[in-house]
């Protein structure tokens, strides 16, 4: 059965035009063809790239944000409770009030001190400023470096200025050193965010000049985003890239099969750049009328006023109780905790 479907898999009606085999394929006269087999080469580099983001995040992004004054929050960690820690893993993180006095009941504490344990469990749980700097930083450096080298192996080519040429020849095309390695880095790198995203915070490059305060840089790096993003993918990806993959490939072979798929899949794409570009241009409307107050995905750390109270010697201030991290109205008695 897995050799019928390989085979089926492998049918050259799917992949390749009419009259065309994977024969015709084959390294021959000194010329080297892409191979689905070049691809297993990803997955040591992406054990490599997980070595070198190591290092880079230990000793250029450490110190990287010392020299811009990211600084670490002290954080109160949550005390040592099995029965409020065996909810919080198995039922929820945000207990309701009913919960809060069931659990309040079985733990002997108070109802603030159950939601304060909450509090500071939940917070023990967010990645730390200096761990979201490190891997902003190290998206940014890639992304930077990736940006440059692609340039660079294809601005010196004639299909980049006339993209008629794509096709000349397809699919019996050998393989240019330089465009496969940049594939084949770029693949690997994405590898390696897979093989740690359960790990990663999941923010965008440009967060790191938000962790270091830089607030104008932001501003200006959102607006240049914007623009760049509207140009590329409203603009250059339709109206030249689709435009190239729809129409020039029938000028050489009758539609097949990976022609569909291909383009489909090209479409999906620009159906979410649509959708993203509507988010992106919201956001700038929100920050021009200024009713942008703060980033949207912005993960806060919650904070409590009791704390403020311990933390202060003596601790005279006053706050209303919590209940569940909103403040309780007409509360006219408060518990010693």
């Amino acid at each position: 059965m897995l050799q019928t479907l390989y085979d089926y898999f492998w049918w050259e009606r799917l992949w390749l035009p009419v009259n065309l085999t994977w024969a015709d394929l084959e390294d021959r006269d000194g010329r080297v063809y892409a191979k689905a087999s070049d691809l297993y080469i990803t997955l040591p580099l992406a054990l490599l790239f997980l070595i070198i983001r190591y290092f880079f995040e230990l000793y250029v992004a450490t110190p990287l944000a010392a020299l811009l004054n990211v600084k670490e929050k002290t954080r109160l960690r949550a005390p040592l409770n099995p029965t409020l820690e065996h909810f919080y893993l198995t039922s929820g993180k945000q207990p309701k009030q009913a919960e809060v006095e069931l659990l309040s009941r079985q733990s002997g504490l108070s109802g603030r001190q159950v939601e304060r344990w909450f509090r500071r469990r939940r917070n023990q749980d967010r990645p730390s400023l200096l761990k979201k700097f490190r891997e902003a930083s190290w998206r940014f450096t890639f992304y930077l470096i990736a940006f440059i080298a692609g340039m660079a192996v294809i601005v010196d080519k004639p299909w980049f200025y006339d993209m008629r040429k794509v096709w000349e020849g397809y699919p019996i095309q050998s393989v240019i050193p330089s465009q496969y390695w940049y594939y084949m880095i770029e693949l690997s790198f994405y590898w390696s965010l897979l093989f740690s995203i359960a790990s990663d915070v999941k923010r965008k490059s440009a967060k790191m000049f938000n962790y270091a305060g830089w607030k104008n840089t932001c501003n200006n790096i959102f607006i240049v985003f914007a623009i760049v993003f509207i140009i590329t993918r409203l603009v250059i990806l339709p109206f030249w890239i689709l435009h190239c993959t729809l129409v020039y490939p029938l000028e050489l072979y009758p539609a097949f099969f990976g022609y569909y798929f291909f383009n489909f899949m090209m479409g999906v794409l620009q159906l979410l750049h649509i959708f993203w570009a509507y988010l992106i241009l919201r956001m700038a409307h929100k920050f021009i009328t200024g009713k942008l107050v703060e980033d949207e995905r912005s993960d806060r750390e919650e904070t409590e006023s009791s704390e403020g109270e311990e933390a202060a010697a003596g601790g005279g201030a006053k706050s209303r109780p919590l209940a569940n991290g909103h403040p309780i109205l007409n509360n006219n008695h408060r518990k010693n905790d």
